[in-house]
């Protein structure tokens, strides 16, 4: 199957437009990145990998396959972040009893095949990217993961000018992220081969917007390699 873009979403007015007026180059990262992972946790995967409409009769949130594919790729960019020194901040639901901010079809969605353990291990980061000791993990209760959490004040004690960003949804919580972290004036980056939704237009066009409004929208390759020269920097000033 050939790998879709946001090219496939796209009026032919729109195409026109984005010839003429779209993003022609990347605005460019900072010194300093830390790199964010946005819920990525078995409850908008499931236990199995299974195509999204298999997944979906026990998980109504899942995103299947791609979800996985998803996270495979991101253990790719995790290593090399911690490789090369980059902090890493994981951002999940917060499950203490405060009401959901969606406003959507979540009482709709049938949750009766979750056993109450399903719930509990659901809400828990997968062990494909899970944290290492040392690595700050927020909890959060809206979409954004700057929205009444800490993150913003951990990334300005940390000196951060850029934010990496991946995990889901494209659409939902990190768009949500993207946004306000660009409203705080940090560079934005969207590693496109490690965010994922459940619904394919909803995944492209909303990449398309964060590309061309808030963010830079890179590869997995441009992501690592992005990595690999500020760690190099990091190393030629310790041995300076």
């Amino acid at each position: 199957m050939t790998k879709l873009s946001w090219y496939d979403f796209m009026t032919e007015q729109d195409k026109a437009h984005d010839e003429l007026l779209g993003k022609k180059e990347l605005a460019g990262f900072g010194e300093t990145p830390a790199l964010v992972l946005i819920d990525i946790y078995y409850s908008v995967l499931g236990f199995q990998r299974l195509p999204i409409m298999e997944s979906v009769q026990t998980w109504p949130m899942s995103t299947g396959l791609e979800g996985w594919e998803a996270v495979d790729r991101t253990v790719t960019l995790l290593a090399s972040a911690r490789k090369n020194g980059i902090p890493v901040i994981h951002v999940k639901g917060l499950h203490t009893g405060v009401n959901t901010w969606s406003r959507g079809g979540k009482k709709r969605r049938d949750f009766s095949k979750l056993t109450e353990e399903m719930m509990i291990k659901g809400r828990e980061i997968v062990e494909e990217v899970k944290p290492l000791p040392g690595e700050l993990v927020i909890e959060k209760a809206a979409a954004s993961a700057f929205h009444g959490t800490p993150l913003l004040f951990q990334l300005v004690s940390l000196g951060i000018d850029t934010v990496i960003a991946c995990g889901e949804t494209t659409s939902g919580c990190v768009r949500a992220s993207v946004v306000d972290g660009a409203t705080y004036r940090f560079k934005m980056g969207v590693v496109e081969e490690c965010v994922f939704d459940r619904t394919q237009s909803s995944h492209y066009m909303n990449l398309y917007d964060m590309h061309q409004k808030y963010a830079d929208v890179v590869d997995l390759g441009y992501a690592t390699q992005y990595f690999d020269t500020i760690g190099s920097r990091s190393e030629q000033t310790v041995t300076a």
